[in-house]
């Protein structure tokens, strides 16, 4: 399929600009304060924007769409725990991670668990973001390759260079403008899209939503206590504590509660970020139904190189939006790819100078940890690239990959949280034992999975569904952690104020300094 000229110059004007944007804040990137948490200047409201654009990736344009296009509104449950889980935490764990930790929010598990849990947790989060890496920038080249006929290794290569050009120069700060332009560019493409996908089909919206309806597209899917299925409780389960572990040990999130001016507008700002993701992924749901309504209603038949769900939007934005409105949506897609890719390889960034530089070089002046930071961007930025690439040539499912390394590339983090936060008898090696436990089980499962077997264990096996390991994994960090933690507790630290703090300890704090 050959791109219209409009439409290239559509994609290519707003890549250039969303570059220069990230390129005006290069000056001001002098310290790592600015670099890594903005010098904690940036207004609630931008917060918020660029925690959504943090939460819609290039999967959500492939993922949402497809899924309802294919079966219905399942794929939604999991993000109503982002809203749920900010109302149980977000008045506490905010102001607690401001008040407690610099830069990173590893720094607080190695105060409360010392060095190696504070290695493993920030290990654990760049394993899991750097794996989601590779898939948003090559999810993003495929479906621009499927609409465009570009060559998925160019757009790879040509979109992550630009990423890490301007996340490189312009740190911060140049992430979360360009994710503001970026949410201004998502929300006008989301309704253009639903105004040709609900006027264009005979009958208009009302033949549409009654097509849908009345072959249950709309469904949120079954309530059934089977956990080897994709049903309601495992999917609720499955937000939970991926949205728990967002919220409370996950950097790219915790970054942005930094960033805020004060306590309130951080909580303002991430409020804001939450209740925007679930009107945004169920919009992107309604996409999904509204294009296999169209093609209901309008019988047109599909090429036959159009053979998965995640292809039809895709094929439907080339053929049916007029030159112009296409790129738009595709400058949307590129974009968000990008403002995701910069999130995760600042985020990166702070972690490996805050937790690993600090630690290997402490003597390091704060010059030398902004040299490095640079660095790290750079280094990760060109892995990434790379292992777009290798994905590229898999020829694999990326998508159903991802979901099982979302609930699986967890490494416990809200378990060992949960630990730290919530017990004061938490000790050190209890936690290394919760953190053994939880790895050699996360294994087992993932060697185990039903239809996805690599060891067949006959009844020994994993009988679940692969979005149940992450949940189990958190669980059983935390129950054998503290299970550990009775066996072998941190005696010489017991009166220690810096390792014991937890919740209880910081709310009496709290009270003393009101």
């Amino acid at each position: 399929m050959r791109l219209r000229y409009v439409d290239a110059t559509v994609i290519l004007a707003y890549l250039i600009g969303l570059t220069w944007l990230g390129l005006r804040f290069a000056r001001r990137q002098t310290s790592t304060d600015a670099y890594f948490v903005a010098k904690r200047s940036i207004p609630s409201w931008a917060m918020g924007i660029s925690l959504l654009t943090t939460f819609v990736t290039s999967v959500t344009f492939v993922a949402y769409p497809g899924s309802s296009y294919a079966k219905n509104w399942s794929l939604l449950v999991p993000g109503f725990m982002i809203v749920g889980i900010l109302a149980l935490v977000g008045s506490i764990i905010i102001p607690f991670y401001r008040q407690e930790v610099r830069m990173s929010a590893y720094e607080y598990f190695g105060r409360r668990f010392g060095r190696p849990t504070r290695v493993y947790a920030s290990l654990a989060f760049a394993a899991g973001h750097f794996s989601k890496m590779g898939f948003v920038l090559y999810l993003a080249a495929l479906t621009i390759n499927s609409m465009t006929g570009w060559n998925v290794e160019q757009i790879i290569v040509g979109v992550g260079a630009l990423t890490i050009l301007y996340t490189l120069k312009g740190g911060l700060e140049a992430v979360i403008w360009t994710d503001v332009v970026q949410g201004i560019i998502l929300s006008t493409g989301i309704l253009i899209c639903l105004g040709y996908l609900l006027f264009l089909p005979p009958g208009g919206p009302s033949a549409v939503f009654q097509v849908a309806a009345g072959n249950h597209k709309f469904s949120l899917g079954v309530i059934d206590r089977d956990f080897s299925q994709q049903t309601i409780p495992v999917l609720l389960i499955y937000g939970f504590f991926w949205y728990l572990q967002r919220y409370t040990a996950d950097q790219t999130v915790v970054q942005r509660y930094l960033v805020a001016k004060t306590d309130g507008a951080a909580l303002r700002g991430v409020a804001l970020g939450a209740t925007l993701c679930v009107p945004v992924w169920a919009l992107f749901m309604l996409i999904g139904t509204c294009t296999w309504a169209f093609y209901k209603l309008t019988s047109e038949r599909l090429p036959g190189y159009v053979k998965q769900a995640d292809q039809v939007f895709p094929h439907f934005l080339a053929t049916h939006l007029p030159p112009g409105v296409a790129g738009i949506i595709m400058a949307a897609l590129i974009g968000s790819a990008m403002c995701a890719l910069s999130s995760d390889l600042n985020s990166l960034s702070s972690v490996g100078v805050a937790d690993l530089l600090s630690m290997l070089r402490p003597e390091a002046s704060d010059r030398q940890r902004l040299r490095t930071g640079k660095y790290f961007v750079a280094g990760c930025g060109i892995a990434c690239v790379a292992m777009a690439l290798v994905l590229a040539q898999a020829k694999g499912s990326a998508l159903s990959m991802w979901f099982t390394v979302s609930a699986i590339a967890s490494g416990g983090l809200a378990g060992l949280w949960a630990l730290a936060f919530l017990t004061t008898r938490g000790s050190r090696r209890g936690g290394y034992f919760g953190i053994a436990v939880t790895l050699i089980f996360t294994i087992w499962a993932s060697l185990t999975l039903p239809g996805k077997r690599v060891v067949d264990l006959g009844a020994w096996n994993f009988p679940w569904h692969d979005y149940m390991i992450g949940a189990i994994g958190n669980l059983a960090l935390f129950v054998f952690g503290y299970l550990g933690s009775l066996v072998w507790p941190d005696r010489e630290n017991a009166g220690d104020p810096l390792r014991q703090v937890t919740l209880w300890n910081w709310l009496r704090l709290s009270r003393m300094h009101e």
